[in-house]
């Protein structure tokens, strides 16, 4: 690490941007060991496996048919902050003009990619996996990547003191369940984009649009819930202890960890993973996976913040 190095790269931040997003990037993995790629024999080849079995396995649980992305990228943290540089800059970009304002700048340029760097740091090292659905993306034919960060996965499974083939294993699992979720609803990334482009539109004229981001947060707890719902069917190994231990490991956090990832929305995360498998172990308990299923049938079918905490209110709404 080198912390010189990526003080200068957020001191020399320009541009026109409310971010110098390069200069986030190069100082982000300045201060953020790269990690190995030094790929064992048969490596790769495992990690291609898990993702088909998962494939396989899923498309059967869930009798839906759904792709994964062409290419699985095998990636060090540098490689990950790279990859979703892209992806902040375009989530961002809608609220530039708001924040360009000022009496000076490019002061505000300078602390705005150091806010970024340590953003962008922390989840480097702490992302193990990701489904990206890409998101507001430009271009149309790259319609999802799927991600795996090879010294995270290496690292947690050392601390949790468990197997480390296991371990990828279900992070191959819970991202293909991802997969198939945005391959069940075709629907599912526009409903979000809107979501949030009207919520960050209502930010950029300073004010904010509370029905968008509840809208956007029961998508997301819908999202996280039935992920778990299809890892309960569909993973062929027990992984009870692998949650139990990265919940531990998670409730031990020091106190800036833990503010580092309530900043980050992290804490969300969570809730919303709890709420959306309560929610979703109810439905399939009194009526089957068949009627869990049917949230994807469209956007007027995703469950309301109060049909979340009541999935009763839901299955009446549906008639069920």
């Amino acid at each position: 690490m080198n912390l010189y190095r990526s003080a200068r790269a957020v001191a020399g931040a320009s541009g026109d941007d409310v971010i110098d997003w390069q200069s986030a990037a190069d100082a982000a993995k300045a201060v953020t060991d790269p990690g190995s790629l030094e790929l064992e024999p048969g490596e790769r080849e495992a990690y291609a496996r898990d993702v088909r079995d998962a494939r396989e396995a899923v498309r059967t649980v869930a009798d839906v048919e759904f792709d994964v992305p062409d290419t699985v990228e095998i990636q060090n943290r540098h490689h990950w902050i790279d990859a979703n540089i892209a992806t902040f800059e375009r989530v961002m970009g809608t609220l530039e003009n708001q924040f360009q304002t000022g009496a000076f700048p490019g002061v505000a340029r300078t602390v705005n990619t150091g806010t970024m760097t340590v953003l962008l740091a922390f989840l480097g090292r702490n992302v193990l996996g990701q489904y990206d659905p890409l998101l507001l993306a430009e271009n149309p034919e790259e319609s999802h990547a799927l991600y795996f960060v090879r010294p995270n996965i290496l690292n947690a499974a050392e601390k949790l003191d468990v197997d480390a083939d296991r371990f990828r294993r279900w992070i191959a699992f819970h991202e293909v369940t991802h997969a198939a979720e945005f391959g069940a609803a075709p629907w599912l990334s526009g409903h979000l984009e809107a979501r949030m482009e009207e919520g960050i539109a209502a930010l950029s004229d300073g004010s904010f649009d509370r029905n968008a981001f509840r809208d956007l947060d029961a998508a997301m707890t819908v999202v996280e819930g039935y992920a778990e719902l299809l890892m309960d069917h569909a993973f062929d190994d027990e992984y009870e202890d692998l949650r139990r231990k990265l919940d531990a490991r998670r409730q031990g956090r020091g106190p800036l960890q833990k503010l580092f990832r309530r900043l980050l929305g992290l804490g969300l995360k969570e809730r919303q993973y709890e709420r959306g498998k309560h929610f979703f172990e109810t439905v399939v308990t009194g009526h089957g996976l068949e009627t869990a299923t049917l949230v994807w049938e469209g956007p007027e079918m995703l469950p309301t913040q109060d049909e979340l905490d009541d999935p009763t209110l839901w299955l009446q709404r549906i008639d069920r």
